[in-house]
């Protein structure tokens, strides 16, 4: 029997997704769990395991393609012998129902022998919650689908956007896949990322040669071709479109609401941070911080945190629908991390309990997890308040705008060598520019202001830290 797997809502209630990369062809025999493609969100890249064991009779959506949640993106046929018993058998999907249940969880699910923890989370939308996009021209679609790199034989055929959301027809017998058509050149060596930025670029992937492993076409490479003059890469002439799509469009979309929704006011404070900036070798050499990163964003961050045990209702959200302001009292720290997706805002949770240690490794990794593409979507939400370092882009200040849901935002400007006043006399120090931005309709001047001067003063002498701790 053939079996469609549709495109899960993979969290946080996100409507599409991208097809990044199939694991699978057509003739591949798959196991439960087994993951079957990669795919981006607009929070992160997530692996989708198989529901169903068998035999992949169809890929039912291309590479690169944008398809809305609970389309139908493979068909596999059951094999009798590897069909799932007892509590892993996925339920016989109804109409207009997902094969796994809603709320379900890919962690409740013994994984595979392949070792990978799926992250596979509840299954859909509700019918009619959420609009199709245009489909795409034809035109602009490429003439075949060719196989991702670790595929052996040759790339299958794919079916059209009518023919993935028209019934399915009978399988095909399985054994060795469509040959592609002869105008189906090879697919160029080049990692999801790569492939991502490539794309955003408008650079053709086959028209490199590849300076990495086994000819694998680099970051480095994709930037040179982009570096090029536009009438090389574009006929289009001087002007070049990118789609808004993934984090792009999220990022804008969420920017939009909040500078439309929540009334923002911004306060600027210049400070002395000589002493914060003496302090952070003396950190270093400690053994509780041997192997972490230690910046001067990490006791930014302890002072934020400390002002807002000082300050509770700077930490809220503000419900509209029960016209209630919500104060939390623990800390999920967002910091905003630039990626080659665009920017994202993780958060370490429950920050708020962490010794400086171990706050220092959380937002090492976390930072670190994000940039190479692997936040999941827990990651990406549920924060309280964030931070964003414009300075190290070289900016001494801005007015950032509020992450969505929160109250408040602290941005923290590049450290410039400025002449100072120290006890009447001109000096030498070491300065930077904090910019808090806060909701007015729960914050108003003086407790924002209040914020501001806390984290400036605790920033100039780290000893009130420990007093206000």
């Amino acid at each position: 029997m053939n079996k469609e797997f549709k495109l899960p809502d993979v969290g946080e209630g996100l409507t599409e997704a991208d097809i990044v990369t199939w694991r699978v062809k057509p003739g591949d025999v798959v196991t439960i769990n087994q993951v079957i493609v990669e795919i981006e969100t607009a929070k992160s890249l997530v692996e989708l395991p198989s529901p169903y064991a068998g035999t992949v009779s169809r890929l039912l959506v291309e590479e690169g393609t944008t398809v809305d949640v609970g389309t139908p993106i493979i068909e596999i046929t059951d094999s009798a012998a590897g069909e799932a018993t007892g509590p892993e058998a996925p339920a016989a999907p109804a109409a207009g129902v997902g094969t796994i249940p809603q709320g379900s969880t890919a962690e409740q699910r013994p994984a595979a022998d392949t070792g990978r923890q799926p992250v596979l989370v509840g299954y859909g939308v509700r019918p009619g919650s959420t609009s199709r996009r245009p489909r795409r021209d034809p035109s602009t679609r490429p003439a075949s689908y060719p196989a991702s790199p670790s595929m052996t034989s040759a790339p299958p055929a794919v079916a059209s956007p009518a023919a993935a959301a028209a019934p399915a027809a009978p399988a095909a017998p399985t054994g060795a896949p469509a040959p592609a058509p002869a105008s189906a050149g090879p697919r160029a060596l080049a990692k999801p990322p790569v492939r991502r930025l490539a794309r955003d670029l408008g650079i053709d992937l086959s028209s490199l040669a590849g300076t990495g492993p086994q000819g694998t076409v680099t970051r480095d490479d994709v930037e040179k071709a982009a570096a090029r003059p536009a009438t090389d890469r574009s006929v289009a002439g001087n002007e070049e479109r990118i789609p808004v799509k993934g984090v792009r469009k999220a990022t804008a979309a969420a920017m939009v609401a909040s500078a439309f929704t929540a009334p923002h006011v911004t306060e600027f404070l210049q400070i002395d941070i000589t002493n914060t900036m003496a302090a952070l070798p003396r950190l270093r050499a400690l053994p509780e911080f041997a192997g972490v990163k230690v910046s001067p964003l990490l006791l930014v961050a302890r002072a934020l945190l400390t002002a807002v045990g000082r300050h509770p209702m700077i930490n809220s959200s503000w419900d509209e629908a029960a016209r209630e302001i919500v104060v939390k009292h623990y800390v999920n720290l967002g910091i905003a991390v630039a990626t080659d997706r665009g920017l994202l805002v993780p958060s370490v949770k429950g920050a708020h309990e962490m010794p400086l240690a171990e706050l220092a490794r959380g937002l090492d990794e976390l930072a670190a997890t994000t940039r190479s593409g692997k936040a999941t979507p827990a990651d990406l939400s549920g924060g309280t308040i964030t931070i964003t370092n414009v300075g190290v882009f070289g900016v001494d200040s801005g007015t950032p705008i509020l992450t969505p849901g929160e109250a408040a935002i602290l941005a923290f400007g590049a450290i410039r060598d400025m002449p100072w006043v120290v006890d009447g006399e001109l000096a030498v120090r070491k300065v930077t520019t904090l910019s808090l931005s806060f909701d007015h309709r729960i914050v108003d001047g003086e407790l924002g202001s209040a914020v501001l001067r806390d984290v400036g003063s605790m920033l100039e002498d780290p000893i009130r830290m420990l007093a206000w701790s």
